[in-house]
């Protein structure tokens, strides 16, 4: 009798111990997926910059805001708004190649050409290289480049649905019209913008917040650059670029356009998808300014003129979207300068053919 109550007791012991190995077991291996789970989550957020638990959500800009971020650009040719937006996407490679530019001064012609197409830029960037007083621009309004930078990568059909509103806009006011200088046209809704001759570029100087007719809000904080802005209503043209020393490569002039009917930039026949890893998550996030170039807190220098809508021309200003409340993700607040660099008689020798007089007020304003 006791031999059969210590074995049943024995057998209900081992059956407890089994219960409780199994639990521990369960318990183990459950711990080993929540470590699991967690650390893919952590690679998750390391590589997209995002919380594995709550994506981020885009934070689309308004019309309104998109039309202000076109303004400054809306008119210039297609092939250059092109690689404007594309080039904006890679805000700290604007501040390397006008940095480079501007310690470079002696490049001129084909020995620049070669020269740029030897740098690690996107060739957006050195696309814009043809185009110093552009480029100079993007870097001295760096706050309002990557706010367009980040509203192509999240919104590319929006913004060049604003160049369109924008083009509208001018044209209704007498303001976009073919001369010597462009050739406009009009396909249905859409407005075009070429060269009038196939190898020399105008950009037109205009004020962007009252070339449009009813005045657009400007953007806080943009300051206006030589060559690149002229009061009033109307729109001028200076300095002509010429093309030829950049056309053999495969970031010249003539890769770019703009697909007007997908809404989209356009880089050798194929849409162009940006790389950048500048903006991410779509919601204003931005990454790597300083570490990825080695620029530490890059101070504005030379020119801090506004102009009639400069503002105080101070560093560390926030820019803000107009009157929209919303602060660029990126940049708010650099300056950088560069106006000091006369930008405007080194486009008029260093790219083949040298200075083409341009029309003066071509548009409505004379």
């Amino acid at each position: 009798m006791f031999r059969h109550f210590y074995a049943m007791r024995y057998v209900r012991q081992q059956r407890w111990f089994m219960k409780i190995l199994q639990k521990s077991l369960a318990l183990v291996v459950s711990c080993g997926v929540l470590l699991a789970a967690s650390d893919a989550g952590v690679a998750y957020a390391n590589q997209t910059g995002q919380t594995a638990t709550q994506p981020a959500s885009t934070a689309k800009q308004s019309a309104e805001e998109l039309q202000q971020l076109a303004a400054p650009i809306a008119l210039y040719p297609d092939a250059l708004v092109s690689q404007i937006l594309a080039g904006a996407t890679y805000p700290t490679e604007i501040v390397e190649a006008d940095r480079w530019m501007q310690e470079h001064p002696n490049f001129k012609g084909k020995e620049l050409a070669k020269e740029v197409d030897k740098q690690s830029w996107d060739p957006s960037i050195k696309a814009l290289a043809q185009f110093p007083s552009v480029l100079a621009n993007m870097d001295k309004n760096l706050s309002w480049t990557s706010a367009l930078g980040e509203a192509y990568v999240n919104q590319p059909q929006d913004v060049m649905g604003a160049v369109q509103v924008m083009r509208t806009r001018a044209k209704a006011a007498g303001n976009l019209k073919s001369n010597n200088q462009v050739k406009v046209e009009t396909q249905g809704q859409t407005i075009l913008v070429e060269p009038a001759a196939p190898d020399v570029v105008y950009v037109p100087t205009y004020d962007p917040w009252v070339a449009f007719g009813a005045p657009v809000v400007a953007w806080p904080g943009w300051y206006w650059y030589p060559g690149l802005y002229v009061p009033g209503p109307g729109i001028a043209f200076g300095v002509g670029f010429g093309i030829g020393f950049f056309a053999g490569f495969g970031w010249g002039w003539h890769s770019w356009g703009c697909d007007w009917g997908h809404r989209t930039v356009v880089f050798n026949h194929t849409t162009f998808i940006s790389h950048s890893r500048t903006f991410y998550g779509g919601h204003g996030g931005f990454r790597d300014f300083g570490a990825a170039r080695g620029y530490g807190g890059i101070q504005g220098q030379g020119f801090h003129g506004g102009g009639p809508h400069g503002g105080p021309g101070a560093h560390g200003f926030a820019a803000p979207h107009g009157q929209f409340g919303r602060h660029s993700g990126a940049f708010g607040g650099f300056d950088h300068g560069g106006a000091a660099h006369s930008y405007s008689s080194r486009g008029r020798s260093s790219f083949g053919g040298g200075f083409h007089g341009g029309g003066s007020h071509a548009g409505g304003h004379r």
